[in-house]
């Protein structure tokens, strides 16, 4: 790291490039922390997610790692039976709604309604 010149601030790290990257990374972390599952089944399941992504021609700038985190998390939930696929269809759909309905700039928000049976 490059010393910060005199009268200089240091910028603050961002880790995550989008708020939604670290809510994923909070929301995976909360539910291992939980008990929910092991994080190293996680990281496994991610590490093959990520070598099928590439396999396929992904892009490797690394620009669609938190796509494929968020569809192998779908996915690991749905086989750890900690979520259904109906209900992950049904949240994606009302996000999306949300996100096109939303101004630019504005925070999206959802239903409180949405996964509610």
């Amino acid at each position: 790291m490059l010393p910060i010149p005199e009268g200089k601030q240091a910028e603050p790290e961002q880790p995550f490039e989008q708020p939604w990257h670290a809510e994923l990374f909070a929301a995976t972390h909360a539910l291992s922390a939980s008990g929910a599952f092991a994080w190293t089944d996680w990281a496994d399941c991610f590490s093959v997610a990520l070598a099928e992504a590439s396999a396929a021609g992904g892009a490797t700038d690394g620009s669609d790692y938190y796509d494929i985190w968020l569809a192998a998390f779908e996915g690991f939930l749905v086989q750890r039976a900690l979520a259904d696929p109906q209900s992950l269809r049904s949240l994606r759909d009302a996000w999306t709604e949300a996100y096109l309905r939303t101004p630019h700039g504005a925070p999206v928000k959802l239903s409180k309604t949405v996964g509610s049976p």
